[in-house]
């Protein structure tokens, strides 16, 4: 497994309910996507960076999703461009069948 962390920093807050409208509209885009096993839509406490967590299977997939193109679309959304890492996952816990 592998985890992608995408982070976008303005010099001004995020609007949450911008924000919030925006998960929504794109979560259809994530459900069901093959390797992709979670996706979470995330703003930091401050309000300035928007951050977005991927869980994939697959390394290749991962960096796969991540084009130029994605790049560009998310770029022209958040209004910034990203900031991407990569993360060996060595532990996971999944209570949400629980």
């Amino acid at each position: 497994m592998i985890g992608v962390l995408v982070t976008f920093t303005q010099t001004e807050k995020f609007d949450r309910a911008t924000l919030a409208k925006t998960a929504g509209e794109l979560r259809g885009t994530f459900e069901g996507m093959a390797g992709l096993r979670f996706k979470s839509f995330m703003l930091d406490e401050d309000g300035f960076q928007a951050r977005n967590f991927y869980v994939w299977d697959e390394e290749t997939k991962a960096r796969a999703f991540f084009t130029e193109e994605i790049i560009e679309k998310v770029t022209g959304i958040y209004g910034v461009p990203p900031k991407i890492e990569y993360l060996d996952i060595v532990g996971f816990v999944d209570n949400s069948g629980t």
